[in-house]
């Protein structure tokens, strides 16, 4: 499972230029219970070249996934209604999950929650603030996916 400190920071030959898209944007699902902050990032990754939803809680997370049926979910472990594990364990058992990128994105980042959240069934364990540059380089490794 990768954190945000084992990815490397990109450089100016990896994928796209400053001000450009990168090279094949992702459909991105950010469930947080914290509005303005999946708001910005989802305004982040949209001006990335990504196309980019939120949802505010854990059963509209799941309900969301099921519509969308996303290439990246970010989900944070604390949401009202049913926790970011849940969701994951839920989402996990769709089809169209195998080949969804799926990342705690969250305050929580002991070695407990680390391992909560990969027996969970993410892919990656980010704490926040989360480093742009290390989300956009774990999502250009879903191009390496199946």
């Amino acid at each position: 499972m990768l954190d945000q400190h084992d990815v490397p920071s990109a450089s100016p030959t990896d994928g796209a230029q400053p001000g450009e898209a990168p090279p094949q944007g992702r459909r991105i699902l950010i469930v947080d219970d914290n509005a303005d902050s999946a708001d910005s990032l989802a305004m982040l990754l949209q001006l990335g070249g990504h196309e980019a939803h939120t949802a505010y809680d854990g059963p509209q997370g799941l309900e969301a996934a099921a519509r969308l049926q996303p290439d990246v979910m970010l989900l944070d472990l604390g949401l009202p209604g049913m926790d970011g594990c849940e969701v994951c364990r839920r989402v996990r058992q769709q089809p169209w999950a195998r080949r969804a990128l799926l990342v705690a994105v969250t305050g929580w980042g002991q070695a407990a929650d680390r391992q909560r959240s990969q027996e969970a069934g993410f892919d990656a364990h980010l704490v926040k603030p989360v480093e742009l540059q290390a989300l956009e380089k774990i999502i250009a490794g879903l191009a390496g996916r199946g």
